[in-house]
């Protein structure tokens, strides 16, 4: 049967008292210490992730658009390059509507994708300069592994008459041959509020 005045039990009572009391100085010391190893949590946390991101992110960086001279450079850049590298050769020639721009334009995605080997070789350099009429120009190769992925042909008509890199960068991606951009470098934790 239950009653409303309920007599306590021995644990009840310990209980309540271990509540009610004080906090001793012992366990002051152990919560405080408790907020400071938080923040170091949160800062060895970020430190690894900082470690994981630079593991993630192995493989050559670059960073410039890297002009060929011949065709046998042409054939190293490709077939000598790490397995996970893509390669990009943008295949022109000077006075070629939309060359000059397209040059520019990876140059600037060049210096965003620096994981990216971005080239440019003359047609008349290649060695298969027939084979590079004004018509086909400009023209964007794109390897990885050596394979050739995508074949891009007087590539500047998928373009307005006046283009920059984000067209570019927008119409790679739509094709999936871009990486996701790098991560902007993580900071020291010095302008992060501190918790409490």
């Amino acid at each position: 049967m239950s009653s409303p005045h309920r007599s306590f039990s021995r644990d009840d009572k310990d209980t309540r008292e271990r509540f009610c009391r004080k906090m001793s100085m012992q366990e002051y010391e152990l919560i405080h210490a408790t907020q400071e190893d938080e923040s170091c949590l949160q800062q060895y946390r970020k430190r690894c992730m900082q470690d994981m991101h630079q593991r993630l992110s192995f493989g050559p960086k670059f960073g410039f658009l890297c002009e060929l001279q011949n065709g046998e450079q042409f054939l190293e850049a490709v077939e000598k390059e790490h397995k996970t590298t893509t390669v990009i050769v943008h295949i022109y020639e000077d006075g070629v509507k939309g060359c000059e721009a397209l040059n520019s334009s990876l140059t600037c995605l060049a210096a965003e994708y620096p994981t990216v080997k971005f080239c440019k070789i003359k047609a008349s350099s290649t060695g298969a300069g027939d084979r590079f009429s004004s018509e086909v120009l400009p023209s964007l190769l794109v390897y990885k592994a050596g394979e050739l992925l995508s074949n891009f042909i007087s590539v500047s008509e998928q373009f307005n008459e006046e283009f920059f890199a984000v067209d570019v960068e927008a119409f790679l991606n739509e094709y999936g041959l871009l990486p996701e951009r790098e991560l902007p470098a993580l900071g020291n934790g010095t302008d992060e509020p501190d918790v409490e």
